[in-house]
């Protein structure tokens, strides 16, 4: 459910509904409420879907006869599919609808920020400087973490309702903190804004670290002793009244890029392109669909798809023989449990593709009756879409069917030839595993068991090499040669093996191939590294593999907040 607050004004009943993002609303209807007074707010009962219907019951009833200043407000957040609309069409069509739209872009957030405090809280510290400069910071991290969300997964691995509550909070918890101590706690202060105000929003370890990091650029000792930039071309204000710090903001901040959240240029690239996509892929799904034939005698949709039919299934290998495999084993390895294991979830999903292919193939045929679940298989086909039912089975991807398709095969060919004669590949492509962990485990179970060292105390140790995959002659004799991976947000520099800054307008720089051994954790080198988390594909957030340290002689903070990851598929 929802939240769901209840306001009363004398004889007056009023109803607010508080969904995420919709603290703007709720904040309108509290002031009011403080300006007419006699008002009740009741927060956080549950609203419940069977209830709505009880409530437009209830509307019509008090359509007549009630009192002339009687209202209703609700507000609700957009509902993320069509199967989510559960609010009736009556209240809908009945309604003043009202949209509040976030302020865009970093100069309207910040001011809007600001906007939250006046001259009288600028005032009422006798810590004036500390307080004044500290609070500034805060603004500008709020407008930060807020607006950052519009660069999608490379922003925030997660969507989080960060709003205006979290930062006056916040700001009260900085005044009590400051009058009562006779040095600023910076650590105190991050903590508490970074693991509870802002941070009690935050479900995901990486955006912890994220929001973490930013604190820790912000808010700092430096920020009272001299210039301090909060953003590139950006320095921290100095002592001003409440006109003064909008005026500064007016005059000061840069034009919107992502210099100002700490990205790289590349990434408002990125996150353009993928709406552009979403648009497209909207207006491709909006075509007409019908299957007659078109203007000079263009093939029909159903030719189309027993055409693409016929292709996929004739592409489409044999099951593994799982019992044959069995039976070529010498000795059951890591590395061998591993390649068995992804044969088997091949054969799970390669079957199901068969299946479902030949069952439309029938229907087209008129051999069978058409169902939902075939039409819904015939529409993915035909926008290009990779079925729900082969994704289900299937690792993360974001490819388009044909792409997906091309990949499988290539997925495919890798495992024959591993199963060959089981023995490791010279470089392993790691993005065609279902499950690339297991084979990162693996390495750390082969070499703990060659050198009878206990599995819980060891890591891998990640060394970027200066070789391709066609330079790899034979495997290591202990680890294993990787590769297959992608940087986002930075890239590669092969002859300084440090990360460097991106080229504009190259989204994400394949990587060399990467030698990776399993050492003991006590002789890792953390000194001059950064903790690069590797995704399966560009959506991030659950599609999580592991984490590699790499070399750089910049501080680890700027890859964080420029959302640095390595990536299995682009």
């Amino acid at each position: 459910g929802k939240k769901l607050g209840y306001a009363f004004n004398n004889r007056n009943f009023h109803n607010v509904s508080l969904g995420q993002g919709q603290e703007v609303v709720a904040e309108q209807v509290l002031d009011l409420a403080a300006k007419e007074g006699h008002w009740v707010i009741l927060q956080n009962i549950h609203l419940v879907a069977k209830w709505l219907s009880s409530l437009e019951k209830k509307l019509e009833q008090h359509s007549e006869g009630s009192h002339q200043n009687f209202r209703v407000f609700i507000s609700a957040e957009p509902a993320p599919s069509p199967d989510s609309h559960i609010i009736p069409q009556g209240i809908l069509q009945n309604s003043i609808k009202i949209t509040n739209e976030a302020p865009t872009g970093m100069h309207a957030n910040l001011h809007k920020a600001l906007d939250n405090f006046n001259q009288d809280t600028l005032e009422m510290c006798t810590r004036e400087n500390e307080f004044k400069s500290i609070l500034f910071a805060l603004c500008y991290f709020h407008a930060v973490v807020a607006e950052r969300r519009k660069f999608g997964p490379q922003g925030w691995n997660h969507s989080y309702p960060f709003n205006t509550g979290d930062l006056t909070i916040s700001v009260n918890v900085l005044y009590n903190y400051l009058e009562a101590s006779s040095k600023v706690p910076y650590d105190d202060l991050r903590y508490l804004f970074g693991e509870i105000m802002y941070g009690g929003h935050i479900t995901d370890d990486w955006d912890r670290r994220l929001c973490k990091t930013y604190l820790e650029e912000f808010i700092k000792p430096e920020m009272l002793e001299g210039e301090f930039f909060l953003a590139p071309g950006f320095p921290l204000p100095g002592n001003m009244d409440y006109n003064g710090y909008h005026q500064y903001i007016d005059d000061a901040l840069p034009p919107e890029s992502p210099y100002l959240y700490g990205l790289h240029p590349n990434a408002e690239i990125g996150f353009l392109t993928q709406s552009s996509e979403r648009l497209f892929r909207v207006l491709l799904e909006m075509q007409p669909r019908d299957s007659s034939v078109g203007e000079g005698g263009m093939v029909t949709r159903e030719e189309t798809m027993k055409a693409l039919l016929e292709e996929m299934l004739e592409k489409l290998t044999d099951e593994f023989n799982i019992a044959e495999l069995m039976v070529k084993v010498e000795e059951r390895t890591p590395y061998v449990v591993v390649a068995l294991q992804e044969c088997e979830r091949m054969n799970v999903l390669t079957s199901e593709i068969k299946r479902s292919l030949q069952e439309l193939d029938l229907g087209l045929k008129g051999e069978l009756t058409m169902t939902s679940d075939m039409e819904n298989l015939q529409n993915a086909l035909f926008l290009d879409m990779v079925p729900e039912s082969w994704m289900k089975r299937a690792y993360p991807s974001t490819a388009s069917l044909g792409g997906w398709f091309a990949d499988l095969l290539t997925r495919i060919k890798e495992l024959e030839a591993w199963t060959g004669d089981f023995s490791l590949p010279s470089s392993v492509w790691l993005a065609g595993f279902f499950n690339p962990q297991s084979f990162l485990t693996a390495i750390m179970q082969s070499t703990a068991r060659k050198n009878e060292w206990p599995l819980d105390k060891m890591t891998l140790q990640c060394d970027v090499t200066k070789k391709n995959r066609e330079d790899c002659a034979s495997p290591p004799r202990e680890g294993a040669y990787v590769h297959g991976f992608f940087m986002e947000g930075a890239r590669w520099d092969t002859e300084t093996g440090l990360i460097t800054d991106a080229r504009l307008k190259e989204l994400a720089q394949a990587m060399p191939v990467i030698f990776i051994r399993a050492i003991p954790a006590d002789k890792q080198d953390t000194r001059s590294m950064y903790p690069c988390p590797v995704y399966k594909t560009r959506q991030r957030g659950p599609t999580y593999v592991w984490t590699f340290n790499l070399k750089t002689r910049e501080n680890p903070s700027k890859w964080v907040l420029a959302g640095v990851a390595m990536l299995l598929q682009i």
